[in-house]
């Protein structure tokens, strides 16, 4: 298996300022980057396909605003031709701006469809006050989301997940739930009736944020479950954040791990027979995976060591 070394992000040296010109070298160097980032995670996921129907789903926020601008300048130059329909679920929140996401649509000129449903009422009524909404929410938004899909012969549901969300996932699973899983590139419902799609998936959130400021997006903030962002989703956030600063490189280290699994060296039955393992077991990379590639060969080889410093 081929050796990754991880790099820090380059872009996250490069600040933009609040209001750097969308014509700068340094915004235009942004673009660039998200717009390679996210071709790749197409190409390597197999994400879209000639002739696909793609329907974005826009909350209003940065990352799927951005994640609608990458698609929409990659489709103009890519090889392939597939339609793209931006898609809002108006949840009928207390004074949700509800011509926003319309006129903005309107004026990129892409095509469009508003949903309106009142899970906003349904929330309220069955989760108690003071409790987190964000469960049922996401249920309830996940079940017309499909619905809409399917309405409008959409192949596949682009979701605006990035890099980050994928790696808190990971930890919120390993330290509440006791698996290794997170949200996967590229996956199909439940009902096997939709693909849904995570073009961000190598896009870190740091320069989705400065992306989203460049563009001056109109960000319309979530009242409902956005003052109560899951405690342990915001530890995790938190904690990638400090280990980002004070340790460059980490985070594109774990995001690549995520792409080089051994199930030879982990501890899961169901994906490897650790019982029937024999002398004559073929497994990849052997006791040697965790090897440092730079040690000396008299540290690496146990034959070329005096047996009294292994006492010592």
């Amino acid at each position: 298996m081929e050796h990754v070394v991880a790099a820090p992000d380059i872009l996250s040296v490069d600040p933009i300022p609040e209001k750097e010109s969308r014509l700068s070298n340094t915004f235009l160097r942004l673009k660039k980057h998200l717009e390679r980032k996210v071709g790749e995670a197409i190409g390597d996921y197999g994400m879209i396909a000639d002739g696909d129907v793609v329907m974005v789903c826009v909350s209003g926020g940065k990352d799927s605003f951005t994640l609608l601008s990458i698609l929409l300048a990659l489709r103009e130059r890519a090889p392939i031709d597939f339609r793209i329909v931006a898609m809002n679920l108006d949840q009928k929140q207390p004074g949700f701006p509800d011509h926003v996401l319309p006129a903005y649509f309107e004026s990129i000129g892409v095509e469009y469809r508003i949903v309106t449903e009142n899970t906003y009422k349904i929330v309220k009524d069955k989760i108690p006050e003071g409790k987190t909404t964000c469960s049922l929410c996401s249920r309830l938004r996940r079940g017309i989301i499909y619905r809409t899909a399917k309405e409008l012969g959409a192949t596949k549901i682009a979701l605006g997940h990035h890099r980050d969300d994928m790696i808190e996932t990971l930890f919120l699973n390993m330290f509440f739930g006791g698996k290794m899983k997170s949200m996967p590139p590229k996956l199909v419902s439940d009902d096997r009736q939709n693909v849904v799609i995570r073009p961000l998936a190598y896009c870190s959130e740091k320069d989705i944020e400065r992306f989203a400021r460049g563009m001056e997006y109109p960000i319309i903030p979530c009242n409902l479950c956005g003052s109560q962002e899951n405690a342990q989703r915001k530890q995790i956030k938190a904690m990638l954040r400090d280990w980002d600063a004070r340790f460059p490189g980490r985070i594109v280290s774990i995001a690549t791990a995520m792409k080089n699994v051994v199930p030879s060296h982990l501890a899961d039955n169901a994906l490897f027979d650790f019982k029937g393992v024999s002398c004559e077991t073929e497994v990849d990379q052997g006791d040697v995976v965790f090897d440092n590639p730079d040690m000396p060969e008299s540290l690496v080889d146990p034959v070329a060591i005096p047996i009294g410093a292994w006492r010592s």
